[in-house]
């Protein structure tokens, strides 16, 4: 597949309510979907913007958030931007009513065969996935360090209730003297070819060594027993360079616009 017939299957097969399999509600405004997640959170996505002006646009904006934050309990709302969508005005509109764009990150397509390799890991470290709400915990706490932000108990509720839905996503670490110095998820997106791979963190102390790759293989290995044949992943540029080498392909970029109460 070139990149061109990647980036169609990626927005005909995950933009989508694939998009969004833990959702505690989900409401159409025109072509957005409005949804809300666990711990008062809530999000915007959408296959495409049907051709809108620059004045449709601002009019989306200002209805979306409206609606999201009628609810008085969701207190930070993320808007999904994809580099290759025609949404004239969207960055502008979506500053004017309070949102900060946050890092761009890499959309990653391609084969998931070609992430399945054999890494070495470090002397002491261990694979493992982790079903126990100890070691969730844990888990989420070292993806909030990693990434530099607040620990947060409700990340590690959101990831416990997607577990007691038994919807196949999976959790993996990688940990040393019973720390955990990585970790990410996998998740299958139901009739399609594609897994995720996502929330891939490592400690700061333990890059550049081989883990994340070990890691990501391990997660790869799991889908391909599934039956799935394609991996996309929203890449930082830590793992932008390790997907590539793997077969990956960069198809597109996306942008969170961040909102909190």
């Amino acid at each position: 597949m070139d990149d061109a017939a990647l980036l169609r299957a990626y927005d005909e097969q995950l933009r989508t309510d694939a998009e969004t399999p833990s959702a505690v509600s989900v409401e159409r405004l025109g072509p957005l979907r409005l949804v809300t997640f666990r711990g008062r959170r809530g999000f915007v996505t959408y296959r495409d913007l049907g051709g809108v002006d620059a004045e449709e646009v601002r009019r989306l904006v200002a209805e979306g958030l409206a609606r999201l934050t009628a609810d008085p309990d969701i207190t930070r709302i993320e808007w999904k931007t994809r580099g290759h969508d025609h949404a004239p005005g969207l960055h502008e509109a979506l500053v004017a009513h309070g949102f900060v764009a946050g890092e761009t990150e890499s959309v990653m397509v391609g084969p998931l065969a070609g992430l399945a390799v054999d890494v070495p890991l470090p002397d002491g470290v261990t694979l493992r996935r982790v079903t126990a709400e100890a070691d969730v915990r844990a888990m989420s706490a070292m993806q909030d360090e990693a990434f530099g932000e607040p620990v947060s108990e409700r990340e590690a509720d959101a990831l416990l209730h997607r577990l007691s839905l038994d919807d196949g996503m999976e959790l993996w670490v990688a940990e040393t003297e019973g720390t955990i110095v990585s970790a990410g998820r996998l998740e299958p997106v139901a009739g399609s070819d594609f897994v995720g791979i996502w929330g891939g963190a490592t400690l700061p102390a333990w890059r550049g060594r081989g883990i994340y790759r070990a890691l990501t293989a391990a997660r790869a290995r799991s889908a391909l027993a599934g039956g799935w044949t394609l991996a996309h992943s929203d890449s930082t540029e830590y793992s932008r360079p390790i997907l590539e080498r793997a077969g990956l392909r960069k198809v597109s970029t996306t942008t969170p616009y961040e909102w909190r109460r």
